[in-house]
Protein backbone atom coordinates (compact mmCIF):
# COMPACT_ATOMS: atom_id res chain seq x y z
CA UNK A 1 0.00 0.00 0.00
CA UNK A 2 3.00 2.37 0.96
CA UNK A 3 3.41 2.27 -2.86
CA UNK A 4 0.00 3.44 -3.86
CA UNK A 5 0.28 6.34 -1.22
CA UNK A 6 3.40 7.41 -3.47
CA UNK A 7 1.74 7.39 -6.56
CA UNK A 8 -0.86 9.92 -5.19
CA UNK A 9 1.39 11.93 -3.40
CA UNK A 10 3.45 12.39 -6.58
CA UNK A 11 0.39 12.65 -8.49
CA UNK A 12 -0.86 15.51 -5.95
CA UNK A 13 3.13 17.17 -6.25
CA UNK A 14 2.41 17.41 -9.91
CA UNK A 15 -0.60 18.91 -10.18
CA UNK A 16 0.38 21.79 -7.66
CA UNK A 17 3.58 22.35 -9.83
CA UNK A 18 1.50 22.18 -12.85
CA UNK A 19 -0.79 24.64 -11.62
CA UNK A 20 2.13 26.94 -10.81
CA UNK A 21 3.62 26.38 -14.60
CA UNK A 22 0.17 27.53 -15.90
CA UNK A 23 -0.11 30.34 -13.63
CA UNK A 24 3.65 31.99 -15.09
CA UNK A 25 5.68 29.72 -15.89
CA UNK A 26 4.61 28.33 -19.76
CA UNK A 27 4.79 30.97 -22.16
CA UNK A 28 3.12 30.00 -25.16
CA UNK A 29 0.40 32.57 -25.81
CA UNK A 30 -1.97 29.71 -26.90
CA UNK A 31 -2.10 28.26 -23.35
CA UNK A 32 -3.57 31.87 -22.34
CA UNK A 33 -6.55 32.08 -25.08
CA UNK A 34 -8.67 30.08 -22.27
CA UNK A 35 -8.68 29.73 -18.72
CA UNK A 36 -6.79 27.10 -18.16
CA UNK A 37 -6.99 24.65 -14.97
CA UNK A 38 -5.64 21.51 -13.82
CA UNK A 39 -8.38 19.22 -12.60
CA UNK A 40 -6.93 16.31 -11.88
CA UNK A 41 -3.93 13.99 -12.28
CA UNK A 42 -3.16 10.40 -12.92
CA UNK A 43 -0.09 8.77 -12.70
CA UNK A 44 1.47 5.18 -13.37
CA UNK A 45 1.89 2.79 -10.76
CA UNK A 46 5.68 2.22 -12.18
CA UNK A 47 5.86 6.32 -11.66
CA UNK A 48 6.66 6.37 -15.64
CA UNK A 49 3.75 8.05 -17.57
CA UNK A 50 1.12 11.33 -16.01
CA UNK A 51 -1.83 11.90 -17.62
CA UNK A 52 -2.55 15.64 -16.98
CA UNK A 53 -6.41 16.57 -16.92
CA UNK A 54 -7.32 20.25 -17.66
CA UNK A 55 -10.39 22.20 -18.14
CA UNK A 56 -10.44 25.53 -20.61
CA UNK A 57 -13.16 27.43 -19.77
CA UNK A 58 -13.96 29.65 -23.46
CA UNK A 59 -14.97 28.66 -27.05
CA UNK A 60 -14.48 25.22 -28.89
CA UNK A 61 -11.26 27.62 -30.85
CA UNK A 62 -10.05 28.40 -27.36
CA UNK A 63 -10.36 25.48 -26.07
CA UNK A 64 -8.04 23.75 -28.82
CA UNK A 65 -5.54 26.65 -29.08
CA UNK A 66 -5.47 25.91 -25.40
CA UNK A 67 -4.54 22.17 -26.37
CA UNK A 68 -2.15 22.65 -28.75
CA UNK A 69 0.01 24.76 -26.92
CA UNK A 70 0.02 22.64 -23.51
CA UNK A 71 0.68 19.33 -25.93
CA UNK A 72 3.62 21.72 -27.76
CA UNK A 73 5.00 22.75 -24.01
CA UNK A 74 4.95 18.93 -22.77
CA UNK A 75 8.80 18.49 -23.12
CA UNK A 76 8.92 21.62 -21.24
CA UNK A 77 7.17 20.56 -18.67
CA UNK A 78 8.75 17.54 -17.87
CA UNK A 79 11.96 19.28 -17.64
CA UNK A 80 10.31 21.80 -15.38
CA UNK A 81 8.87 18.67 -13.28
CA UNK A 82 12.41 17.02 -13.57
CA UNK A 83 13.87 19.93 -11.71
CA UNK A 84 11.12 21.14 -9.10
CA UNK A 85 10.62 17.52 -7.98
CA UNK A 86 13.69 16.40 -7.90
CA UNK A 87 12.99 12.46 -9.12
CA UNK A 88 15.04 9.88 -10.34
CA UNK A 89 12.74 9.49 -13.36
CA UNK A 90 10.21 11.91 -14.74
CA UNK A 91 7.37 10.73 -15.91
CA UNK A 92 5.83 11.06 -19.78
CA UNK A 93 3.38 13.86 -19.68
CA UNK A 94 0.34 13.90 -21.63
CA UNK A 95 -2.62 16.32 -21.46
CA UNK A 96 -6.01 15.33 -21.49
CA UNK A 97 -9.17 17.77 -21.91
CA UNK A 98 -11.65 17.68 -19.23
CA UNK A 99 -14.99 18.64 -20.06
CA UNK A 100 -16.61 17.44 -16.61
CA UNK A 101 -16.96 20.46 -15.54
CA UNK A 102 -19.20 21.66 -18.27
CA UNK A 103 -21.36 18.79 -17.90
CA UNK A 104 -21.72 19.82 -14.65
CA UNK A 105 -22.52 23.18 -16.21
CA UNK A 106 -25.31 22.35 -18.75
CA UNK A 107 -26.44 19.48 -15.75
CA UNK A 108 -26.97 22.60 -13.32
CA UNK A 109 -28.92 24.70 -16.42
CA UNK A 110 -30.94 22.47 -17.01
CA UNK A 111 -32.41 22.08 -13.27
CA UNK A 112 -32.35 24.96 -13.19
CA UNK A 113 -34.67 25.30 -16.15
CA UNK A 114 -36.71 22.32 -14.84
CA UNK A 115 -37.25 24.62 -11.93
CA UNK A 116 -38.48 27.21 -13.77
CA UNK A 117 -40.95 25.59 -15.75
CA UNK A 118 -42.54 24.15 -12.27
CA UNK A 119 -42.87 27.46 -10.73
CA UNK A 120 -44.67 28.56 -14.01
CA UNK A 121 -46.81 25.33 -13.78
CA UNK A 122 -47.72 26.22 -10.20
CA UNK A 123 -48.46 30.03 -11.24
CA UNK A 124 -50.67 29.46 -14.07
CA UNK A 125 -52.85 26.94 -11.82
CA UNK A 126 -52.87 29.49 -9.32
CA UNK A 127 -54.03 31.95 -11.66
CA UNK A 128 -56.76 29.48 -13.26
CA UNK A 129 -58.35 29.06 -9.45
CA UNK A 130 -58.82 32.36 -9.55
CA UNK A 131 -60.68 32.73 -12.48
CA UNK A 132 -63.89 31.59 -10.84
CA UNK A 133 -63.26 28.40 -9.46
CA UNK A 134 -63.85 28.21 -5.87
CA UNK A 135 -60.39 26.64 -4.24
CA UNK A 136 -60.66 23.34 -2.25
CA UNK A 137 -59.69 25.17 1.15
CA UNK A 138 -61.65 28.11 0.53
CA UNK A 139 -64.85 28.77 2.71
CA UNK A 140 -68.19 29.30 0.54
CA UNK A 141 -69.85 30.63 3.79
CA UNK A 142 -67.97 33.69 3.97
Amino acid sequence: MAQGRRVERVASLIRREMSELLRGGIKDERVGHGLVSVTHVEVAGDLQHCKIFVSVFGSDADREEAMAGLRSAAPYVKGELARRLQMRRTPEVVFMLDRGMERGTSVLSLLNQLERDRLAREGADEGSDAAGEPSPDSDPAS
